[in-house]
């Protein structure tokens, strides 16, 4: 729980909803390629392919810590989008979709919300 409570913002502190993103699966030849560009990848075994941890992947487009305005992602937690206050489901919704995209385009991987988006 201390490990949690020190990489994750207190809802009751800064509105958010925990971990956004789920950790995409890749095939292991997915996996082998993408090493071989980004030897630090870290990556886990599942029966079919490789998990490779969606944080790593919006940190290494520089996005942890970013802020627009009323909203951004986290600084201790590239998982977790954060309201600062005044921001609406909008823009979270857009900042998702940017982050999605720049792992798309940095990585060939397609991150998926964890959370519902109504």
């Amino acid at each position: 729980m201390h490990i949690r409570r020190s990489k994750l913002p207190d809802p009751t502190q800064i509105g958010n909803a925990g971990s956004f993103f789920k950790n995409p699966e890749v095939s292991q030849l997915k996996y082998d390629e993408l090493k071989a560009l980004f030897p630090e990848l870290p990556g886990y075994p599942v029966p079919g392919g490789v998990k490779v941890p969606a944080a790593w992947l919006i940190e290494q487009c520089g996005w942890k810590g970013q802020r627009r305005g009323a909203h951004g992602v986290h600084d201790k937690q590239a998982l977790v989008l954060v309201n600062h206050g005044g921001a609406l489901g909008h823009d979270i919704r857009e900042l998702a979709h940017d982050i999605i995209a720049s792992v798309r385009e940095k990585f060939g991987i397609e991150l998926h919300p964890e959370v519902n988006i109504l």
